[in-house]
């Protein structure tokens, strides 16, 4: 992949946009350390994702465009399972505190499998964050979700922006890019051909063509306009 070229603040929110094929999931692969690139480099929190891999994994977090949660234990032994994998003291209140962070006190101690779609992801995005790492990926979070569940992704998300943390985000919902980003970056066909905040992006649309049409009045405004003028009689 070539004509890939970008930096990302630390503690914005970067969004990759692209439709399906463009890309997007390879770039996070290489930056996640899932995916040796063919040429270039990738630094990742200062640490070269070739020559120290384990130093960027330790200082990332990814949830994918399916929520890796496992269904057979409660949300709160997923949390559990998480802390204890990143050798963390207390995995017990550290997933009591993201549950209640996301709102999943109530069904805590029920299986994931019994989560609705929204309330998966939610749990998905929770496990990412045990460890508290200062950059996190999220590839196309909130695609099949309903419009509630959605915005409370979106919620969240800029919750992780205002705590300081650096969000990598990929969508092909341009409205979700809108809401979030600090900074868009479009892929087409394996290269970025713009990068640059909202308001840089909306400068590169031609200017708005005027038109002015005749407008048909309404019953309600005829019949005012009519006992209007009656009444000034």
């Amino acid at each position: 992949m070539t004509g890939v070229d970008f930096q990302v603040k630390a503690g914005s929110i970067f969004a990759l946009l692209g439709s399906n094929g463009a890309g997007k999931t390879t770039i996070v692969k290489i930056l996640t350390t899932l995916l040796q690139q063919d040429s270039g480099s990738a630094i990742v929190n200062g640490f070269d994702v070739v020559s120290r891999p384990d130093k960027v994994r330790q200082s990332i977090s990814l949830t994918g465009q399916f929520a890796a949660v496992d269904e057979i234990l409660t949300g709160r032994e997923n949390l559990v399972m998480i802390a204890r994998l990143r050798h963390l003291n207390n995995p017990h209140q550290v997933a009591t505190d993201l549950l209640q962070r996301f709102g999943l006190v109530d069904a805590a101690d029920r299986r994931a499998s019994t989560y609705s779609g929204g309330m998966r992801r939610r749990l998905d995005i929770a496990m990412s964050l045990v460890g508290k790492s200062q950059l996190i990926f999220l590839d196309e979070p909130t695609t099949g979700l309903d419009p509630e569940a959605r915005i409370e992704v979106w919620k969240i998300v800029k919750e992780l922006a205002g705590s300081g943390t650096t969000v990598f985000l990929t969508t092909q919902y341009l409205e979700e890019a809108e809401q979030l980003a600090d900074n868009i970056a479009i892929l087409h066909k394996g290269k970025i051909i713009v990068n640059g905040t909202l308001e840089e992006l909306k400068k590169l649309f031609p200017p708005a063509t005027v038109e002015y049409i005749e407008k048909q009045p309404t019953l309600e405004e005829i019949f005012l306009a009519i006992v209007g003028e009656k009444e000034e009689r």
